[in-house]
Protein backbone atom coordinates (compact mmCIF):
# COMPACT_ATOMS: atom_id res chain seq x y z
CA UNK A 1 0.00 0.00 0.00
CA UNK A 2 1.45 3.40 -1.03
CA UNK A 3 1.33 6.78 1.09
CA UNK A 4 -1.67 7.84 -0.67
CA UNK A 5 -3.61 4.60 0.10
CA UNK A 6 -2.42 4.14 3.32
CA UNK A 7 -3.63 8.23 4.10
CA UNK A 8 -6.82 7.22 2.67
CA UNK A 9 -7.57 4.21 4.45
CA UNK A 10 -6.51 5.69 7.86
CA UNK A 11 -8.95 8.50 7.02
CA UNK A 12 -11.85 5.95 6.35
CA UNK A 13 -11.14 4.26 9.70
CA UNK A 14 -11.13 7.66 11.64
CA UNK A 15 -14.23 9.26 9.82
CA UNK A 16 -16.18 5.65 10.73
CA UNK A 17 -15.66 5.87 14.45
CA UNK A 18 -18.39 6.52 16.50
CA UNK A 19 -16.55 9.09 18.27
CA UNK A 20 -16.05 10.91 15.15
CA UNK A 21 -19.99 11.33 14.53
CA UNK A 22 -21.77 14.53 14.15
CA UNK A 23 -24.57 15.00 17.00
CA UNK A 24 -28.08 15.89 15.35
CA UNK A 25 -28.77 18.15 18.63
CA UNK A 26 -26.21 20.06 18.11
CA UNK A 27 -26.02 20.75 14.22
CA UNK A 28 -26.89 24.45 14.03
CA UNK A 29 -24.70 24.88 17.73
CA UNK A 30 -22.88 27.77 16.06
CA UNK A 31 -26.36 29.99 15.61
CA UNK A 32 -27.84 29.34 19.06
CA UNK A 33 -27.20 31.87 22.06
CA UNK A 34 -25.06 31.31 25.39
CA UNK A 35 -28.23 29.81 27.29
CA UNK A 36 -29.51 27.64 23.95
CA UNK A 37 -25.47 25.90 24.16
CA UNK A 38 -25.70 25.36 27.83
CA UNK A 39 -28.64 23.82 27.49
CA UNK A 40 -27.75 21.39 24.34
CA UNK A 41 -24.42 20.50 26.35
CA UNK A 42 -25.99 19.55 29.76
CA UNK A 43 -28.92 18.09 27.85
CA UNK A 44 -26.38 15.75 26.57
CA UNK A 45 -24.19 15.78 29.66
CA UNK A 46 -27.45 14.25 30.99
CA UNK A 47 -26.77 10.46 28.70
CA UNK A 48 -23.49 10.14 30.40
CA UNK A 49 -24.19 8.54 33.67
CA UNK A 50 -27.15 6.10 32.04
CA UNK A 51 -24.36 4.96 29.25
CA UNK A 52 -22.31 4.30 31.96
CA UNK A 53 -25.00 1.89 34.09
CA UNK A 54 -25.44 0.03 31.16
CA UNK A 55 -21.75 -0.98 32.07
CA UNK A 56 -21.56 -1.45 35.63
CA UNK A 57 -21.45 -5.57 35.36
CA UNK A 58 -18.37 -5.16 33.19
CA UNK A 59 -16.93 -2.48 35.92
CA UNK A 60 -18.17 -5.30 38.59
CA UNK A 61 -15.68 -7.47 36.92
CA UNK A 62 -13.15 -5.34 36.62
CA UNK A 63 -12.78 -4.61 40.36
CA UNK A 64 -12.60 -8.14 41.22
CA UNK A 65 -9.23 -8.31 39.47
CA UNK A 66 -8.21 -4.70 40.88
CA UNK A 67 -8.88 -6.07 44.16
CA UNK A 68 -7.43 -9.17 43.71
CA UNK A 69 -4.16 -8.05 42.51
CA UNK A 70 -3.83 -5.67 45.19
CA UNK A 71 -4.40 -8.31 47.65
CA UNK A 72 -1.76 -10.09 45.78
CA UNK A 73 0.89 -7.12 46.02
CA UNK A 74 -0.02 -6.18 42.62
CA UNK A 75 -0.81 -2.38 41.02
CA UNK A 76 -3.20 -0.71 38.66
CA UNK A 77 -1.48 0.81 35.78
CA UNK A 78 -3.41 3.25 33.56
CA UNK A 79 -2.04 4.01 29.85
CA UNK A 80 -3.75 6.54 27.94
CA UNK A 81 -3.44 9.51 25.01
CA UNK A 82 -4.68 12.99 25.26
CA UNK A 83 -7.40 14.05 27.48
CA UNK A 84 -7.77 9.76 28.55
CA UNK A 85 -4.46 9.62 29.79
CA UNK A 86 -4.61 12.84 31.52
CA UNK A 87 -7.63 11.57 33.29
CA UNK A 88 -5.85 8.32 34.17
CA UNK A 89 -2.71 10.41 35.74
CA UNK A 90 -5.64 12.27 37.91
CA UNK A 91 -7.56 9.22 39.57
CA UNK A 92 -3.77 7.63 39.97
CA UNK A 93 -2.38 10.65 41.27
CA UNK A 94 -5.55 11.32 43.76
CA UNK A 95 -5.38 7.69 45.83
CA UNK A 96 -2.02 8.32 47.97
CA UNK A 97 -3.91 11.74 49.83
CA UNK A 98 -7.49 10.12 49.57
CA UNK A 99 -6.37 6.62 50.15
CA UNK A 100 -2.94 6.16 52.34
CA UNK A 101 -2.12 3.85 49.28
CA UNK A 102 1.84 3.96 48.01
CA UNK A 103 2.14 6.20 45.25
CA UNK A 104 3.37 2.80 43.25
CA UNK A 105 0.05 1.23 43.81
CA UNK A 106 -2.05 3.19 41.63
CA UNK A 107 -0.12 4.89 38.53
CA UNK A 108 -0.80 6.38 35.41
CA UNK A 109 1.34 6.55 32.46
CA UNK A 110 0.37 9.25 29.16
CA UNK A 111 1.33 8.62 25.62
CA UNK A 112 4.35 11.63 25.63
CA UNK A 113 5.34 11.52 29.44
CA UNK A 114 5.02 14.20 32.34
CA UNK A 115 4.62 17.14 29.96
CA UNK A 116 1.88 15.68 27.98
CA UNK A 117 0.11 16.64 31.03
CA UNK A 118 0.19 20.04 30.37
CA UNK A 119 0.65 20.73 26.38
CA UNK A 120 -0.20 18.53 23.92
CA UNK A 121 3.12 16.11 22.64
CA UNK A 122 1.40 15.51 19.31
CA UNK A 123 2.02 12.06 17.26
CA UNK A 124 3.11 10.88 20.40
CA UNK A 125 -0.06 8.49 20.60
CA UNK A 126 0.58 7.05 16.92
CA UNK A 127 3.05 4.03 17.77
CA UNK A 128 2.19 1.02 19.80
CA UNK A 129 5.88 0.57 20.23
CA UNK A 130 5.74 3.67 22.44
CA UNK A 131 3.12 1.59 24.45
CA UNK A 132 5.19 -1.41 24.67
CA UNK A 133 8.01 0.41 25.90
CA UNK A 134 5.86 2.18 28.86
CA UNK A 135 4.76 -1.31 29.81
CA UNK A 136 8.20 -2.71 30.18
CA UNK A 137 9.93 0.46 31.29
CA UNK A 138 7.22 0.29 34.33
CA UNK A 139 8.09 -3.01 35.02
CA UNK A 140 4.53 -4.89 34.52
CA UNK A 141 4.38 -8.29 35.56
CA UNK A 142 1.10 -11.27 35.95
CA UNK A 143 0.42 -9.63 39.57
CA UNK A 144 -0.77 -6.33 38.07
CA UNK A 145 -3.33 -4.94 35.90
CA UNK A 146 -3.15 -3.12 33.34
CA UNK A 147 -6.11 -0.47 31.97
CA UNK A 148 -5.84 1.19 28.88
CA UNK A 149 -8.21 4.35 28.02
CA UNK A 150 -8.75 5.48 24.82
CA UNK A 151 -12.47 7.03 23.57
CA UNK A 152 -11.92 5.80 20.58
CA UNK A 153 -10.93 2.48 21.15
CA UNK A 154 -7.99 2.29 18.53
CA UNK A 155 -5.25 5.09 19.95
CA UNK A 156 -2.27 2.92 18.84
CA UNK A 157 -0.37 3.79 22.35
CA UNK A 158 -2.86 2.04 24.28
CA UNK A 159 -3.41 -0.59 21.87
CA UNK A 160 0.77 -1.71 21.77
CA UNK A 161 0.53 -1.02 25.85
CA UNK A 162 -2.30 -3.50 26.18
CA UNK A 163 -1.05 -5.95 23.83
CA UNK A 164 2.40 -6.08 25.62
CA UNK A 165 1.01 -6.43 29.30
CA UNK A 166 -0.71 -8.99 27.75
CA UNK A 167 2.36 -10.88 26.81
CA UNK A 168 3.92 -10.12 29.73
CA UNK A 169 1.04 -12.06 32.16
CA UNK A 170 -0.88 -8.83 33.56
CA UNK A 171 -4.83 -8.91 33.85
CA UNK A 172 -5.52 -6.44 31.01
CA UNK A 173 -8.80 -3.87 31.03
CA UNK A 174 -9.81 -1.11 28.92
CA UNK A 175 -12.20 1.65 28.95
CA UNK A 176 -13.49 3.02 25.47
CA UNK A 177 -16.78 5.06 24.71
CA UNK A 178 -17.11 3.18 21.74
CA UNK A 179 -20.11 0.24 21.07
CA UNK A 180 -19.24 -2.90 22.29
CA UNK A 181 -20.26 -4.31 18.87
CA UNK A 182 -17.34 -2.22 17.29
CA UNK A 183 -14.62 -3.33 20.19
CA UNK A 184 -12.31 -5.47 18.48
CA UNK A 185 -8.63 -5.10 20.78
CA UNK A 186 -7.12 -8.48 21.35
CA UNK A 187 -5.78 -8.94 24.69
CA UNK A 188 -8.39 -7.78 26.46
CA UNK A 189 -9.80 -9.08 29.24
CA UNK A 190 -12.53 -6.96 30.71
CA UNK A 191 -13.76 -3.66 28.04
CA UNK A 192 -16.11 -1.35 29.69
CA UNK A 193 -17.77 0.61 26.94
CA UNK A 194 -19.82 3.01 28.44
CA UNK A 195 -21.12 4.61 24.65
CA UNK A 196 -22.55 8.18 25.41
CA UNK A 197 -22.69 8.97 21.61
CA UNK A 198 -21.62 11.63 19.55
CA UNK A 199 -20.30 14.88 21.04
CA UNK A 200 -21.61 18.25 20.77
CA UNK A 201 -18.43 19.35 18.90
CA UNK A 202 -17.78 16.54 16.55
CA UNK A 203 -14.95 14.50 18.11
CA UNK A 204 -14.76 16.82 20.84
CA UNK A 205 -13.85 13.51 23.50
CA UNK A 206 -13.07 15.95 26.22
CA UNK A 207 -16.73 16.01 26.57
CA UNK A 208 -18.91 13.28 26.98
CA UNK A 209 -16.49 10.26 26.36
CA UNK A 210 -13.97 12.31 29.13
CA UNK A 211 -16.57 12.96 31.69
CA UNK A 212 -17.91 8.97 31.23
CA UNK A 213 -14.31 8.01 31.43
CA UNK A 214 -13.69 9.96 34.65
CA UNK A 215 -17.31 7.97 35.99
CA UNK A 216 -15.93 4.63 35.32
CA UNK A 217 -12.02 5.52 37.25
CA UNK A 218 -13.45 6.77 40.35
CA UNK A 219 -15.58 3.92 40.42
CA UNK A 220 -12.86 1.28 39.89
CA UNK A 221 -10.62 2.83 41.76
CA UNK A 222 -13.34 3.77 45.04
CA UNK A 223 -14.90 0.31 44.88
CA UNK A 224 -11.51 -1.35 45.43
CA UNK A 225 -10.27 0.83 47.98
CA UNK A 226 -13.90 0.39 49.70
CA UNK A 227 -13.10 -3.34 49.24
CA UNK A 228 -9.92 -3.43 50.83
CA UNK A 229 -11.25 -1.72 54.11
CA UNK A 230 -9.95 1.74 53.91
CA UNK A 231 -13.58 3.74 54.49
CA UNK A 232 -15.81 2.93 57.43
CA UNK A 233 -19.15 3.86 57.46
CA UNK A 234 -18.92 6.21 54.06
CA UNK A 235 -16.03 8.07 55.47
CA UNK A 236 -12.07 7.48 53.97
CA UNK A 237 -10.43 6.35 57.22
CA UNK A 238 -6.60 5.63 55.90
CA UNK A 239 -5.51 9.13 55.44
CA UNK A 240 -1.93 10.12 55.10
CA UNK A 241 -1.28 13.26 57.70
CA UNK A 242 0.55 15.18 54.68
CA UNK A 243 -0.60 18.74 55.32
CA UNK A 244 -2.86 20.64 58.28
CA UNK A 245 -5.59 19.89 56.10
CA UNK A 246 -5.89 16.07 56.31
CA UNK A 247 -4.20 16.24 60.23
CA UNK A 248 -7.69 18.33 60.93
CA UNK A 249 -9.91 16.04 58.40
CA UNK A 250 -8.91 12.96 60.74
CA UNK A 251 -10.17 14.90 63.75
CA UNK A 252 -13.10 15.25 62.20
CA UNK A 253 -13.47 11.76 61.10
CA UNK A 254 -12.98 10.15 64.83
CA UNK A 255 -15.22 13.34 66.04
CA UNK A 256 -18.21 12.18 63.35
CA UNK A 257 -17.98 8.76 63.72
CA UNK A 258 -17.90 8.54 68.08
CA UNK A 259 -19.29 11.85 68.93
CA UNK A 260 -16.46 13.03 71.17
CA UNK A 261 -14.89 16.41 71.07
CA UNK A 262 -12.07 17.71 69.08
CA UNK A 263 -9.91 17.63 72.69
CA UNK A 264 -10.74 14.00 73.02
CA UNK A 265 -10.52 12.99 69.54
CA UNK A 266 -7.10 14.88 69.08
CA UNK A 267 -5.98 12.51 72.03
CA UNK A 268 -7.01 9.36 71.35
CA UNK A 269 -5.30 10.14 67.47
CA UNK A 270 -2.14 11.16 69.57
CA UNK A 271 -2.02 7.43 71.52
CA UNK A 272 -2.96 6.11 68.37
CA UNK A 273 0.31 7.54 66.78
CA UNK A 274 -2.31 9.25 64.27
CA UNK A 275 -3.38 6.30 62.74
CA UNK A 276 -7.33 6.76 62.16
CA UNK A 277 -8.09 3.06 62.01
CA UNK A 278 -6.49 2.16 65.28
CA UNK A 279 -8.08 5.27 67.09
CA UNK A 280 -11.20 4.21 65.77
CA UNK A 281 -11.45 0.78 67.29
CA UNK A 282 -9.89 1.83 70.21
CA UNK A 283 -12.75 4.31 71.13
CA UNK A 284 -15.28 2.00 69.22
CA UNK A 285 -14.43 -1.20 70.98
CA UNK A 286 -13.42 0.11 74.09
CA UNK A 287 -9.87 -1.41 73.91
CA UNK A 288 -5.57 -0.81 73.61
CA UNK A 289 -3.72 0.46 71.03
CA UNK A 290 -2.10 -2.76 71.00
CA UNK A 291 -5.47 -4.85 70.84
CA UNK A 292 -6.54 -2.46 68.61
CA UNK A 293 -3.42 -3.42 66.12
CA UNK A 294 -4.36 -7.13 66.78
CA UNK A 295 -7.78 -6.59 65.90
CA UNK A 296 -6.97 -4.70 62.56
CA UNK A 297 -4.49 -7.33 61.73
CA UNK A 298 -6.64 -10.60 61.82
CA UNK A 299 -9.93 -8.55 60.23
CA UNK A 300 -7.37 -7.35 57.18
CA UNK A 301 -7.88 -3.65 57.95
CA UNK A 302 -11.43 -3.84 58.37
CA UNK A 303 -12.65 -1.38 60.79
CA UNK A 304 -15.82 -3.11 61.45
CA UNK A 305 -15.22 -6.51 61.52
CA UNK A 306 -12.26 -5.41 64.03
CA UNK A 307 -14.74 -3.34 66.34
CA UNK A 308 -17.20 -6.37 66.34
CA UNK A 309 -14.56 -8.86 67.04
CA UNK A 310 -15.44 -11.15 70.07
CA UNK A 311 -11.82 -12.33 70.70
Amino acid sequence: MNSSEHNKSFFHEIANLATEQRNPASMEIDAKSVREVLEIINSEDKKVPLAVEHEIPYIEEAVNHIVKAFKNGGRLLYFGAGTSGRLGVVDASECPPTYGTPPEMVQGFIAGGKEAMFKAQEGAEDKESSGAADVVAAGVTSKDVVCGIAASRRTPYVVGAIKKAKELGAVTLYITCTPRESFNIEGVDVAMCPYVGPEVVMGSTRMKSGTAQKLVLNMLTTTSMIRLGKVYENMMIDLQMTNKKLVERAKRVVMTITGLSYEESTSYLNAADWHVKTALVMIKAGVTKEEAGRRLQLSDGFVRNAIEMTV
